[in-house]
């Protein structure tokens, strides 16, 4: 069993570090197993095939948006459960969670199946890609319930403390993933949708690895016939996770929705354009994970310490996670702009797409900063049940700016106009949360809610 975070003793920064990097590591390799797939789509199927991929993105991240929230609202209570070594409320709240997810990607799956050609076609998505397209989408959705329990998993084990495992079984899944993908490509001649295929399947595999290991460690979170009867949600603590998580849920939506517009801007510009987005999101997201990571670690451990009772120990938190945003971020930007071309050269194929995706994820990677800072002050604020305030000010920078601005700017200035209403978002977001942080939030008395 994983030991509690010791949030009083020691340097702060370092306890922070050994959370962090495993977490940092599984959210890259688990976008990684994303963007092996879609290279192998790009450089085997073409650039339309890839443009199949990157419309289905946005779609569907608006499914899995309300188990995010889900996970996040379970992810406060464990964690100060875990903190005040309540470990009874860690497994009934772990269970919950686990069977309302199971439940919900079922339903996700079905509705997807039958509903992807007429939401692809409201999107926009071009004429030349819209086969391929669904044919993605049907078969993602169907892996979709293996993806919701894994994500979900990973959320729960993090509440503990527990960022090795999740990182251990993802470098299984994209082991497993990669190689599925070239043999049900190359050699059983599938197309499209082998990404969403192999995906599943190496899933699976790292949930069936996992639930063996956690039962012979003999794991909190074990799973066993008490598991078993905890998936049938308990109503007390479904209605605390769901307080907590649908605000969370619904400004993902919010933002799902804006990215299924600003998608839909972007396929007006054709089928370069779809597929220089597609490659440009798979980069961005690796400036992004080091600050969604150090959101994530910063919300954890400030709900084990106000389960532990030491809520002075939040602006350590949140001056360690800021320190941490500025170097670890900060260095993957640079990264990400030292070797802009040879990056996108791995998606694209097309000499003329890949300078049109090195000059979009110049005028954006940037942000990844601001974007992290303002997920940093919301998920200090989380940890302590505070969700509303945060999710009205993350939709009021997305409907009120990046929205706006996007529009505006792409009919002066083109395609790039899009990116620079992501940029005008972050700095909203950054500001509007730094603000209510210090000026409301931090001022308010704080108690464990378990």
């Amino acid at each position: 069993m994983p030991p509690r975070p010791q949030l009083h003793t020691g340097p702060l920064w370092r306890t922070f570090l050994a959370f962090l990097l495993p977490l940092i590591a599984q959210n890259i390799l688990q976008s990684l197993t994303m963007t092996i797939n879609s290279i192998a789509i790009g450089q085997i199927l073409g650039t339309r095939a890839l443009a199949s991929l990157a419309t289905f993105m946005p779609l569907a991240f608006f499914f899995i948006s309300f188990l995010i929230g889900i996970t996040a609202g379970a992810s406060v209570l464990i964690g100060q459960a875990w903190g005040a070594m309540k470990h009874d409320v860690v497994r009934a709240v772990a269970g919950t969670a686990l069977g309302v997810t199971l439940m919900l990607g079922g339903a996700i799956a079905v509705i997807g199946v039958i509903g992807a050609p007429a939401v692809l076609a409201w999107m926009g998505a071009p004429p030349d890609i819209m086969e391929n397209a669904v044919r993605y989408a049907r078969a993602a959705f169907l892996t979709m319930p293996v993806l919701f329990q894994f994500i979900a998993v990973a959320a729960i084990l993090r509440g503990i403390g527990d960022t090795l495992r999740p990182l251990v079984v993802q470098m299984i899944v994209t082991v497993v993933a990669a190689i599925l993908t070239v043999v049900m490509v190359r050699q059983l001649g599938m197309g499209v949708e082998a990404a969403a295929y192999s995906t599943g399947i190496a899933q699976t595999v790292g949930l069936l690895a996992l639930a063996l290991w956690l039962r012979r460690a003999d794991h909190v979170l074990r799973p066993d016939g008490d598991m078993l009867s905890r998936l049938v949600p308990d109503t007390d603590l479904l209605r605390q996770v769901l307080q907590l998580g649908l605000p969370t849920g619904v400004q993902l939506v919010v933002g799902s929705l804006s990215g299924l517009v600003l998608v839909g801007l972007v396929n007006s510009f054709g089928s370069d354009a779809t597929a220089a987005y597609g490659a440009v999101t798979q980069v961005i997201a690796y400036a992004q994970f080091p600050a969604l990571s150090i959101a994530i670690a910063a919300s954890i451990f400030g709900a084990q310490a106000i389960g532990a009772g030491l809520p002075e120990r939040l602006d350590a938190v949140l001056r360690t996670a800021m320190t941490m945003n500025l170097i670890l971020t900060g260095v993957i930007v640079g990264l990400v702009y030292l070797f802009s071309r040879n990056v996108v050269a791995l998606f694209i194929s097309s000499p003329q797409v890949v300078d049109l995706a090195q000059h979009l994820l110049h005028i954006i990677t940037w942000s990844a900063l601001m974007f992290g800072a303002g997920s940093i002050f919301s998920g200090i604020m989380r940890s302590s049940g505070t969700v509303l305030p945060p999710m009205t000010i993350a939709i009021g920078s997305i409907l009120l700016v990046e929205l706006p601005v996007a529009f505006a700017l792409s009919r002066m200035h083109g395609l790039g106009g899009v990116w620079w209403g992501y940029v005008a978002g972050f700095a909203a977001l950054m500001l509007g949360q730094g603000a209510y942080y210090h000026l409301v939030w931090r001022r308010r008395k704080i108690v464990a809610l378990v």
